[in-house]
C-alpha cells in the first residue's frame, strides 16, 4: 500500500523562534544557513576565484588605459578637448570664499575693513611673482620652451597698482588684475596690422596696435555703465606679450596679466564691467564668457 504522505511530507509545526534556530543550525542535516560545510567551502572558493579574476581583469585594463595617458600633457587638446581653443579671462581680487559665486568688488574707501580683503587677495596672488624660478629670457621670436617659463617683471608695474598704495583702493582708484585663463599648447594668433582689426575693437587699441600683444580692453557693459566707468588705465601696458605662450604645464609657470586701474569711476554706483581679449583665434561669446570676463565695481 502506498504511503499516504507521498514523496513530500508536511514539515513539522515549529514556532518562529524554533524555525529561526533550525535555519541557523540544523542538527539533523548538519546544515548552517541552509548549506552543509562542503557546500559553504565550494561557494567560498568559487567567489574567491571569481572576484580575483574580476579584479585582475580591471587592473590590467587600468594599466593599459594609463599607458595611453601622459603625465605632462592632456591627451585631448585645443579644439578636440572640452575646454576648446578660445580662452576666457579671469580677474583678481576675488570675493570671499563664503560668497565665491559673486563677481562684485565692493568697498568703502573710508573703512579699512572693507578694503582689507581685496588688498590681501591681490597680494596673495602676486606673491609667487616676487620670487620666480625656472625662468628663461624670452623674446617675441623665442617663447618659454617646454620646460622653462618666461620671466614676468612685476617691477615694471607702477606704484599706483602695488602694495605700497594698497592697489589704489583707499584712494578710490581700484586696480583689478586681468589674466588669460590657461589652455594647454594654445598660442595667440595676433592680427597682423591695424587694417585687419575687427570693427568692435576700441579706438585706443587701434592707435597703439602691435601684433606682439594680446590686447585687453575693459568697458562698461551697458549705456549707463559706459558713463559711470570713467577713465581706465592699463599697467604696465594694455596688452599681454605673445612671448609668454604657449603654456605647456611648465614647472613654476605664472600667468601674465594686466592691471586695469579705474581712475575716476563713479562713486556709490554699481558699475557693470566687461573686459575682452583681442586676437584672431579668441572667439567672443558673452553667454559662455569666451574671450571675456564680467565683474561689478561698487565704490563708496
Amino acid at each position: 500500500m502506498a504511503d499516504d504522505k507521498g514523496p513530500f511530507s508536511k514539515p513539522s509545526n515549529l514556532t518562529k523562534w524554533q524555525g529561526c534556530k533550525q535555519f541557523l543550525w540544523n542538527s539533523d542535516t548538519k546544515e548552517c544557513l541552509g548549506r552543509t560545510g562542503m557546500s559553504w567551502l565550494k561557494i567560498t572558493v568559487f567567489y574567491i576565484i571569481f572576484y580575483s579574476c574580476l579584479a585582475a581583469f580591471w587592473t590590467v585594463m587600468l594599466i593599459i588605459f594609463y599607458q595611453t595617458l601622459s603625465s605632462s600633457e592632456p591627451r585631448w587638446q585645443l579644439d578636440s578637448s572640452r575646454i576648446g581653443s578660445s580662452p576666457g579671462l579671469g580677474f583678481r581680487p576675488r570675493p570671499p570664499e563664503d560668497n565665491i559665486d559673486s563677481t562684485l568688488i565692493w568697498f568703502n574707501a573710508d573703512d579699512q575693513e572693507t578694503i582689507k580683503h581685496w588688498v590681501e587677495n591681490l597680494e596673495e596672488f602676486l606673491q609667487p611673482y616676487k620670487s620666480q624660478r625656472n625662468v628663461s629670457s624670452c623674446s617675441i621670436d623665442q617663447g618659454p620652451g617646454d620646460d622653462k617659463t618666461c620671466y614676468f617683471s612685476v617691477d615694471k608695474i607702477s606704484d599706483k597698482c602695488s602694495i605700497s598704495s594698497s592697489y589704489g583702493y583707499p584712494a578710490r582708484t581700484p586696480c583689478v588684475l586681468i589674466k588669460l585663463n590657461r589652455i594647454y599648447n594654445w598660442v595667440p594668433e595676433p592680427y597682423q596690422n591695424a587694417s585687419d582689426l575687427p570693427s568692435g575693437i576700441p579706438e585706443d587699441i587701434k592707435m597703439i596696435y602691435s601684433p606682439d600683444y594680446v590686447w585687453i580692453s575693459c568697458v562698461g557693459e551697458n549705456a549707463a555703465d559706459k558713463d559711470n566707468i570713467g577713465d581706465v588705465e592699463y599697467l604696465p601696458q594694455q596688452g599681454i606679450s605673445v612671448k609668454f605662450f604657449p603654456f605647456k604645464n611648465q614647472k613654476e609657470y605664472l600667468s601674465p596679466f594686466v592691471f586695469v586701474r579705474f581712475k575716476d569711476i563713479a562713486k556709490n554706483v554699481l558699475v557693470n564691467i566687461e573686459c575682452k581679449a583681442w586676437a584672431k583665434n579668441i572667439k567672443y561669446d558673452r553667454g559662455d564668457r569666451l574671450g571675456s570676463v564680467h565683474f561689478e565695481l561698487l565704490v563708496d
